[in-house]
């Protein structure tokens, strides 16, 4: 008998939490228009749907006092540097191929294009950073090629290019473009190559000049360093 007493409490106990739950839930999803008063000029509020109010970001929510982007149109006299890796040349060379077709059809001309050679991709980021410091250079692209299959290291080279590579460019302050294939086969490198992923050396030119165009804007209104 007590047994079946306690079970009825706790089945009451049960019921009353659960209506408890539920009175919260409903009070919470009421409608709360006139308690929003600070976002009341970035928002319209529509109709109500389901007891909850929904709240439409209006168009002047997302003026800012000024907006930057870089073009993907070179500046006149704008310098970069390529900085690659011998070491899977078979696809490097390919890299370096796509990084000078965009940089010219970007209107980059020949003679403001350095191009230095590393044994491997683990060398990149020192001369690349090198060269950012020169202050020669809007923008430095590192290509390489790492391949799993390739080299029984393959984790510490993508560990040390991909940090490095990122070190340059926010210790300079110059952008230094991460223009380096980690793949598990030389299927997939050729494939980004040329092939029918595209060519990835050409991406980070693209890159380069774009992220150069927008340093130089900043810079010019004083929002960047130099």
């Amino acid at each position: 008998m007590a047994s079946l007493q306690l079970h009825a409490s706790l089945s009451n106990a049960s019921v009353a939490r659960r209506q408890q739950l539920v009175a919260s839930r409903v009070s919470f999803t009421r409608p709360l228009i006139h308690t929003v008063t600070f976002y009341e000029s970035h928002l319209q509020i529509a109709e109500p749907r389901g007891g909850c109010t929904q709240f439409i970001p209006s168009r002047n929510s997302c003026v800012t006092s000024a907006t930057y982007h870089g073009s993907v149109k070179a500046e006149p006299a704008a310098k970069f540097a390529i900085v690659v890796a011998k070491f899977n040349s078979l696809i490097t060379k390919g890299l370096l191929e796509g990084a000078l077709e965009v940089f010219e059809r970007h209107g980059v001309e020949k003679d403001d294009i350095d191009v230095a050679w590393v044994p491997g991709s683990f060398e990149l980021p020192v001369v690349a950073k090198s060269m950012a410091k020169s202050g020669e250079y809007a923008g430095v692209v590192c290509i390489g090629a790492i391949i799993r299959g390739a080299t029984t290291h393959y984790d510490a080279v993508v560990s040390a290019a991909t940090s490095g590579v990122l070190g340059a460019s926010t210790d300079t302050g110059v952008p230094v473009i991460f223009g380096v294939l980690t793949t598990d086969d030389l299927e997939q490198a050729l494939d980004r190559t040329g092939g029918k992923v595209g060519n990835k050396g050409g991406e980070a030119a693209l890159t380069a000049i774009e992220m150069a165009s927008l340093m130089s804007k900043l810079r010019l209104e004083g929002k960047a360093a130099w």
